[in-house]
């Protein structure tokens, strides 16, 4: 699925989001990663929702979030509350949603000028 035709300026943007792989700007990234606007970090090392704990909690915070996205796939999965509880105890909002989804929400908050991250959750190839 297409997002963007345009290149918006200051921000990492996501263009496509596809079952095994998704484009920012330029570039498809086919392994787990997590993005912030002003840089992705890749091999995030997450293969599954399910593989989710408390001890992830601490690379997406390294990023300074004010609001965190998690794209959980092609489709809708909840993490352990242990993951969930880790940002909210910062009191960092965190939303799950499948990977397309979070792609459109991380955009149009990047847009805004919002310090979102997104955490994108891919299948191993």
């Amino acid at each position: 699925m297409d997002l963007s035709l345009e290149r918006p300026e200051g921000y990492i943007y996501v263009r496509r989001v596809g079952a095994r792989g998704i484009t920012l700007i330029d570039r498809e990234i086919a392994r787990s990663f997590l993005l912030a606007p002003d840089r992705a970090v890749e091999d995030w090392p997450v293969t599954a929702v399910e593989a989710l704990d408390a001890g992830h909690v601490e690379a997406v915070l390294a990023l300074r979030p004010e609001l965190v996205v998690l794209g959980t796939g092609e489709r809708q999965a909840f993490p352990a509350a242990a993951f969930m509880a880790g940002f909210l105890r910062k009191g960092i909002g965190i939303e799950v949603m499948d990977n397309a989804a979070a792609a459109r929400t991380y955009n149009l908050l990047a847009g805004e000028g919002r310090r979102v991250i997104a955490g994108f959750i891919l299948p191993p190839a």
